[in-house]
């Protein structure tokens, strides 16, 4: 465990340094866009984004079952499957790129012909990126299997490098949109499609270059037998996958058919710098499902859910941390960010950071479910989870329920139904306690929150709103936070697990800052 621990802190620090710059110039991308597009625009490039954005999640099938194989190849130590799974993965990948293509095309005439609510004089510039993104999308798709690859050697030092030049890339783009006086909607969707086309090409050529297993030959390593268990295990999540998209877009068109395009901006700031502070917690996800896939490749089930349980809860640690100071402080620091806020968007931020918080609780279940591999059951009963929201939301707003109902109902169907389902299929696939996900997740996770918003929460009823009070809460939440959950998070094994894996890592670094001292020690 320990070993393993050692390889997270690593990993995670190459991840946490192009994240670090990611957020900061992301926050500040976004705000040089949304200034430069205005409001209604923004709100059509979040209402577009997100049906073209479907077909991510249409993808995330393919996605995760493409690394839950290579991973378990991993475990088993056999390349020649490794090469037999790339070779499927991209023949599959391809396949779906073409019937994603034909699907949006068919959709488009729905999409603009009373679907969405778009202003007139808009039409054709949001026409222009529905199919800029769609091209943008397509070429995303192909990165697929060698994202996998690196995932599965674990190369997060790369995914670093190649996240720093994305977030520069996007910096870029943004400046070349508030300064060139040409339509900038259309602008902006040309060079996201150009960025994406280059990272395509750019890990292509990096990962046929550094892995054996990235050769692809239809004749020498397809497999029939192959190719049907992971469209199979495709199917099945992509039941859950569709059934998340369709649900997550029909909300916002709901939302933007009973409220308009500023609701919309409203939610796609709310997504913006929630999605900013998701990172943290991706990132220690993308070091760990790759251990997680190999222990389950390698029949080592019971450590699989030892690490598994403490993975979640470290995910919910690392986004609440710095997600309390936000939520505490959303008015003031979107004011900071943003020159114009759209409405609603701070009720709509509290409501998505706390949603998202809610997922991290079994995050890493999801993980060691489908790295276990039996998840139709699972899939269809996740997905029909998914659409409970949409009726009760068209009922509610008929009635003239306000938009923030929306994450109300969101919350209690997806987090709370959701979580139930998640729950009960890792105790009958994977043999986790409910007892252990209590003791070991919820219990010192309801003290660590009480604590830390409670003791900050009564900072904001004696000063009034200004910097100072946020730089005083920055460092109240922090205190608090280290404080709580060294003293009622963490049990003594992990404690010394996290002690050993930074002690580790500390030697490492020193090693490499000072390497002929070393050698001069030998």
């Amino acid at each position: 465990m320990s070993e393993v621990a050692n390889r997270v802190l690593k990993n995670s620090g190459y991840l946490y340094f192009s994240m670090g710059l990611s957020m900061f110039v992301s926050l500040y991308s976004t705000r040089l866009i949304l200034n430069a597009l205005g409001s209604s625009d923004f709100g059509i490039f979040c209402i577009i984004g997100g049906a073209i954005g479907m077909l991510g999640f249409l993808n995330a099938a393919m996605s995760t079952t493409t690394q839950r194989f290579i991973n378990y190849a991993e475990g088993e130590g056999k390349l020649q499957k490794q090469k037999s799974i790339f070779t499927v993965s991209i023949s599959i990948h391809f396949l779906l790129s073409l019937l994603m293509v034909v699907i949006f095309e068919i959709a488009y005439f729905f999409f603009f012909n009373g679907i969405l609510n778009i202003p007139s004089d808009r039409i054709h510039s949001a026409k222009w990126i529905y199919q800029l993104m769609l091209l943008s999308t397509v070429l995303t798709i192909q990165t697929v299997p060698y994202n996998a690859i690196i995932n599965a050697h674990e190369n997060m030092r790369y995914l670093s490098i190649i996240g720093v030049f994305q977030t520069l890339t996007k910096l870029i783009i943004a400046l070349i949109v508030v300064h060139i006086y040409i339509d900038k909607l259309i602008l902006y969707g040309i060079l996201t499609t150009f960025a994406s086309l280059i990272f395509m090409i750019i890990l292509q050529i990096y990962c046929h270059r550094n892995y054996s297993e990235c050769t692809y030959s239809i004749h020498k390593y397809h497999n029939k037998k192959l190719m049907k268990e992971m469209t199979s295990f495709a199917g099945w999540g992509f039941i859950n996958s569709s059934s998340s998209m369709f649900a997550q877009y029909g909300m916002g068109i709901i939302l933007n058919s009973f409220f308009g395009t500023i609701l919309s901006a409203a939610q796609g700031v709310a997504n913006q710098i929630s999605g900013q502070l998701m990172v943290f917690s991706r990132t220690m996800l993308m070091a760990i499902n790759p251990i997680i896939g190999k222990k389950a490749g390698s029949n080592d089930i019971t450590n699989m859910m030892r690490i598994s349980l403490f993975s979640s809860k470290m995910s919910f640690l690392i986004i609440a941390f710095f997600a309390f100071p936000f939520i505490i402080e959303t008015p003031y620091i979107l004011q900071l960010w943003l020159k114009n806020v759209p409405e609603w968007s701070v009720c709509f931020f509290r409501f998505e950071i706390t949603r998202n918080m809610l997922d991290q609780l079994t995050i890493t279940l999801t993980s060691a479910i489908n790295a276990e591999g039996r998840i139709k059951y699972y899939s269809i009963l996740r997905g029909c989870s998914y659409f409970l929201p949409l009726p009760i939301s068209l009922f509610l707003f008929h009635l003239g329920f306000s938009p923030y109902w929306f994450y109300i109902i969101w919350i209690f169907t997806w987090n709370g139904i959701g979580s139930l389902i998640i729950l009960y299929y890792a105790h009958k696939n994977c043999g986790m306690q409910y007892a252990d996900f209590f003791k070991i997740i919820i219990y010192p996770i309801l003290l660590i929150t009480i604590s830390t918003l409670s003791i900050s929460g009564i900072i904001t009823v004696y000063m009034d709103e200004s910097f100072l009070r946020l730089v005083i809460i920055l460092c109240t939440t922090t205190i608090i936070f280290i404080i709580s959950c060294w003293r009622f998070v963490f049990s003594s094994e992990e404690k010394k697990i996290i002690l050993s894996a930074s002690m580790s890592l500390l030697k490492e670094i020193k090693a490499k800052l000072h390497p002929n001292k070393n050698l001069y020690q030998k």
